[in-house]
């Protein structure tokens, strides 16, 4: 069956990374996949946590909403709720990690990057839309603290990008948009560096367990995903 999107089963939704799309913060991207968009802002505070004063090391952290109206129907604000929902925690934990995984917290020196990414419009695969557009931002932030002399050498040694794969009418496909995540037999997101290696797999049978050769297809369908996804956040960190 085709897909939704008539794309190709291995084929990414339209993606686009625009930089400096905020005034003030450090580091600061729009990223598209598709009509999934998320504002990634990157700041950088002179200050770690408690668990890391007088250690020698920086914090790299993230957070994640979805403002209210990113979907088809206004959602309440979390903050109005009181508490963030298991979902947001799990996201902004796993943004967080995968951010770290490109970053020697040494050389950063005792100050924290946090990045902040709000989805202003969903339509499947926030999460790593997320985290494709925090490395940018992420990145322009250590420019940031390289031009003004702040660190002498960049403390970013690798790229990270991430991209959903599925198997969806019994065939897996890349980067699901909401109308096939949504009936998808499996959903998986995963997170790779750009030397192939990686960094986080998260994969759920949503209704008949997936096979071996099917999480291998998945697996190739990311890895050739995020190759392109290396090539796009490349292309944009060209001023």
């Amino acid at each position: 069956m085709p897909r939704p999107s008539d794309r190709r089963p291995d084929e990414l939704r339209p993606v686009t990374i625009i930089r400096h799309y905020t005034r003030h913060a450090e580091g600061s991207v729009l990223i598209s996949f598709g009509d999934t968009k998320v504002l990634c802002n990157a700041s950088v505070e002179e200050r770690v946590p408690l668990f890391l004063r007088n250690k020698k090391k920086g914090w790299v952290t993230a957070e994640y909403s979805m403002l209210p109206r990113a979907t088809n129907t206004r959602s309440d604000r979390e903050a109005a709720r009181g508490k963030q929902s298991g979902r947001t925690l799990e996201i902004q934990r796993l943004i967080g990690r995968s951010l770290r995984a490109a970053i020697d917290t040494r050389i950063l020196g005792e100050r924290t990057i946090t990045v902040d990414c709000d989805v202003i419009q969903a339509d499947g695969g926030t999460r790593t839309a997320a985290i494709t557009g925090a490395w940018v931002a992420m990145m322009d932030a250590v420019n940031w603290l390289l031009y003004h002399e702040i660190i002498q050498e960049s403390p970013i040694h690798r790229a990270v990008s991430a991209v959903s794969v599925g198997v969806s009418n019994g065939e897996v496909v890349t980067d699901l948009d909401y109308a096939e995540d949504s009936k998808a037999e499996t959903d998986m997101n995963i997170v790779m560096d750009d030397s192939g290696g990686l960094i986080e797999v998260q994969g759920t049978a949503e209704s008949t367990p997936f096979s071996r050769d099917a999480l291998s297809q998945m697996l190739d369908h990311a890895d050739n995903a995020c190759k392109q996804l290396f090539t796009i956040q490349k292309d944009s960190l060209v001023d």
